[in-house]
């Protein structure tokens, strides 16, 4: 028995495509990158108040950039710039964010 694979974003309505990157996010790029901003939004307001980051949340934006990356190469010939400006965006928060982290006495929450 083979599973149908889903080829358009989860969010209800949204009939915009998922690129190959995000299939396991069954998320078209851009709610992708809502759900993205909102994670490093959160971490960052975690830091700014002093609490702890957890490591999977930490793993999580990782991931994040990852799959950013990976867009950004496979649409390289043909760019949304909107998308692209969004992603770079992302991507210079949460270097933002590591940058951060590593300078302050933020407590990292391992996994046990």
């Amino acid at each position: 028995m083979t599973a149908t694979a889903i080829t358009t974003c989860r969010r209800e309505g949204c009939p915009s495509a998922i690129p190959p990157g995000l299939t396991t996010e069954q998320l078209c790029l851009d709610h992708f990158l809502d759900e993205a901003f909102v994670r490093t939004d959160n971490a960052l307001q975690s830091c700014r108040q002093g609490r702890s980051l957890n490591q999977g949340s930490l793993d999580w934006l990782l991931s994040d950039a990852l799959a950013v990356v990976k867009h950004l190469e496979e649409s390289a010939d043909e760019p949304n710039p909107d998308q692209r400006d969004r992603m770079l965006e992302l991507l210079l928060i949460l270097a933002n964010l590591q940058e951060y982290v590593a300078h302050h006495s933020v407590r990292i929450e391992r996994l046990a």
